[in-house]
């Protein structure tokens, strides 16, 4: 039996997505999207990672990601977009944990609901700036996030959600966004959607 390359991958995730705020595919496991699908952009910011003997810390990455339907329901198509800077070992290391390969949560389940139609190399650049976080990417689009807003005062509305069980992440906190994004045959742009920031602690290790 062949024993799978231990990873580990730390760090923070800003998700957009075209559900209403707060995304209940966390909940009931269906998308809120006007016809059903999920169609999300999401940034991954790794501030401490492994796989093997390459060291992944520091790198910021996106994935575009397109299922006609429910997530588990699978049919799904991904793009990842990654800086010059990142070597060959450590996109090949990237490409085997986040296609479900190595085993490990969540990419053991999400790597298998998508085929990838393509990687892309540009700049990412992550604005962290709390609940007011955004991403841009040169030639591919960009996302910005704001708080929910009380209907009746304008006021910021803070929410947050936490998920005892939750495989991608434990607690998120919840705005609205917006996002345009367009890379090998992916094109997705919505307004005042669901965005989620959390925290990650990925691994194939018990």
């Amino acid at each position: 039996m062949t024993t799978a390359t231990p990873w580990q991958l730390k760090g923070k995730g800003f998700e957009f997505c075209n559900c209403q705020p707060g995304c209940t595919c966390n909940f009931s496991g269906f998308p809120t999207s006007p016809d059903g699908s999920c169609k999300a952009a999401v940034a991954t910011r790794i501030t401490s990672g492994r796989c093997g003997n390459v060291d992944l810390s520091g790198i910021d990455a996106v994935a575009l990601l397109d299922w006609p339907k429910a997530i588990h329901d699978g049919n799904g198509k991904a793009v990842f977009v990654v800086p010059p800077a990142v070597s060959d070992a450590q996109l090949g290391a990237l490409a085997q944990i986040f296609t479900g390969q190595l085993g490990g949560m969540p990419w053991a389940i999400l790597g298998t609901t998508y085929q990838v139609a393509g990687v892309v190399r540009a700049p990412v650049t992550i604005t962290e700036n709390g609940i007011h976080s955004g991403f841009s990417i040169p030639g591919v689009g960009q996302a910005q996030g704001t708080s929910l807003k009380n209907p009746v005062t304008g006021a910021e509305h803070r929410v947050a959600i936490d998920l005892d069980q939750g495989f991608i992440w434990k607690r998120g906190d919840c705005g609205q966004g917006s996002f345009e994004v367009a890379a090998e045959g992916i094109h997705m742009k919505f307004d005042a959607s669901n965005w989620i920031l959390y925290d990650f602690d990925w691994s194939n290790q018990a």
